[in-house]
C-alpha cells in the first residue's frame, strides 16, 4: 500500500504544448492517503483515465513527478510499481481457466501453491465464480470475462495500489451492485489505496472515501459524498452530482441579499459583494413550492412523479428550475413561486464557490 503524491503534474499530448489549452490533464498538487479508496469521477474527456495511466506508469507525464511514498517513481516502468490495474475492457487468457487465470499473478511472483489455492478460492467467492473456476475463459459471457479481470487484479495482498478504470461498463447492473459492494469490502478488509475511475456518480459515491470530480482537466473538487452534496467547490460539482443537479441561477450578491431578475431574497449569510459571473446555486432538495408573494415567481412545466417524491420542472426568467416536492404532495395552479432554505444556498463568483463571511 502506498501514499501517492502527484506534484506539479500536468500531461499533453501534443509534443510541443503552448498553452494552458493544450494540457488535457492541467496542473496538480495532492496527496492521497496510504490505504484509502478514491473516485476519479467526471465526464468523458477530462482527463480521469489520462491521470490513472499516469499513476500506473502507462503513461509518462509532460511535467511533473509522482511519488509512492515519497520515492520518485516518474521514469520508473509499470512492473516496478508494484500495482495491479483493471480496464474498462476484460483481458484475460482464453486458453487458460478461470482458475488458472486468478492464479497467474501468485505464480508469475513464486507465491506458496497452498497460500495461491486459498487465496483463488476466496477470490472465487468474492466474484461470484466458484462452480466455473475449471472452466476455460473462452467462450464466457463479456461480464464473466470482466469479473476476471477484477478478480486477478485483487488476488494480490501486497500491491501499493489496485487501479480500476471504469470496470463495470460491461456488468449487468444487478452484478454492477454486487460488485461495488464487495470491493468496498475488500478495502475495509485489507486498506488496499484504491483508485476507481467512472463517469457514474452512483459509483463513486457509493465506493469511495474521498471523491475526486474533473472537469476540463482539473481536479475541481475531493471530498467525502456529503460534501459534494452541500458545498460543490464548483459549478460543475453541483451540476455533476446528484439527480437532478443543482440549481445554478444568475443573480447580483451584495451581503445577505441576492436580486434575481429583479426579485430579492435573503440569503441567511453574507457573501459580500462578489464580482465577475455570480450565481446562485441550490440543489432541489432545498427547495420548495409555494403561493403569494414570497420566493421567486415561477411558471410550472410539468410534474415526474418518480415514486419517492415528485421532481417539478419549472422555469423562472428563461432558467429551468427543479423543485422536489414529497410523493404525496399536492400541486395545485396556484403554486406559482419557489422558496430556497438558506441553509442549502451556495454563491459562485466565475463558477467557484464563495465561502460566506465568518464561515
Amino acid at each position: 500500500m502506498a501514499k501517492i503524491t502527484l506534484d506539479n503534474l500536468a500531461h499533453s499530448y501534443l509534443p510541443t504544448p503552448k498553452s494552458e489549452d493544450d494540457f488535457a490533464l492541467k496542473e496538480l498538487n495532492h496527496d492521497w492517503v496510504d490505504g484509502e479508496a478514491y473516485a476519479l469521477l467526471g465526464a468523458s474527456g477530462c482527463g480521469k483515465s489520462t491521470l490513472l495511466n499516469i499513476i500506473s506508469g502507462l503513461l509518462h507525464p509532460s511535467q511533473g513527478r509522482i511519488l509512492f511514498n515519497d520515492r520518485d517513481v516518474t521514469a520508473a516502468p509499470t512492473t516496478e510499481r508494484n500495482i495491479a490495474q483493471v480496464f474498462q475492457f476484460p483481458v484475460v487468457y482464453d486458453t487458460m481457466t478461470v482458475r488458472d487465470n486468478l492464479a497467474f499473478p501468485l505464480r508469475n511472483r513464486g507465491a506458496d501453491a497452498t497460500y495461491i489455492k486459498d487465496r483463488v478460492q476466496q477470490i472465487a467467492a468474492m466474484i461470484g465464480m466458484e462452480d466455473t473456476l475449471d472452466r476455460k475463459a473462452r467462450g464466457l459471457t463479456a461480464d464473466a470475462k470482466q469479473k476476471i479481470s477484477l478478480g486477478r487484479g485483487m488476488v494480490r495482498e501486497d500491491v501499493n495500489a489496485l487501479l480500476f478504470d471504469e470496470p463495470l461498463t460491461v456488468i449487468d447492473p444487478h452484478m454492477k451492485w454486487e460488485l461495488r459492494t464487495q470491493l468496498k469490502s475488500l478495502h475495509h478488509e485489507f486498506g488496499h489505496t484504491m483508485i476507481y475511475v467512472t463517469h457514474d456518480q452512483t459509483e463513486a459515491l457509493t465506493f469511495a472515501d474521498k471523491v475526486v470530480v474533473m472537469y476540463d482537466g482539473r481536479v475541481v473538487q475531493m471530498g467525502t459524498p456529503q460534501e459534494l452534496f452541500e458545498t460543490p467547490e464548483h459549478t460543475f460539482v453541483g451540476y455533476f452530482i446528484g439527480s437532478p443537479g443543482m440549481n445554478v441561477l444568475p443573480a447580483e450578491v451584495n451581503g445577505d441579499k441576492a436580486v434575481l431578475a429583479g426579485t430579492q431574497i435573503d440569503l441567511g449569510k453574507g457573501f459580500g459583494t462578489p464580482t465577475g459571473k455570480v450565481e446562485l446555486g441550490v440543489r432541489p432538495e432545498f427547495t420548495a413550492l409555494a403561493t403569494g408573494e414570497q420566493g421567486l415567481p415561477v411558471t410550472i412545466k410539468r410534474v415526474e412523479d418518480v415514486g419517492r417524491h415528485k421532481i417539478v420542472r419549472a422555469e423562472f426568467n428563461g432558467t429551468e428550475v427543479n423543485i422536489l416536492a414529497p410523493e404525496g404532495a399536492e400541486i395545485s395552479p396556484d403554486m406559482n413561486r419557489v422558496v430556497f432554505d438558506p441553509a442549502g444556498v451556495n454563491v459562485y463568483s466565475d463558477s467557484w464557490r464563495v465561502a460566506p463571511k465568518g464561515a
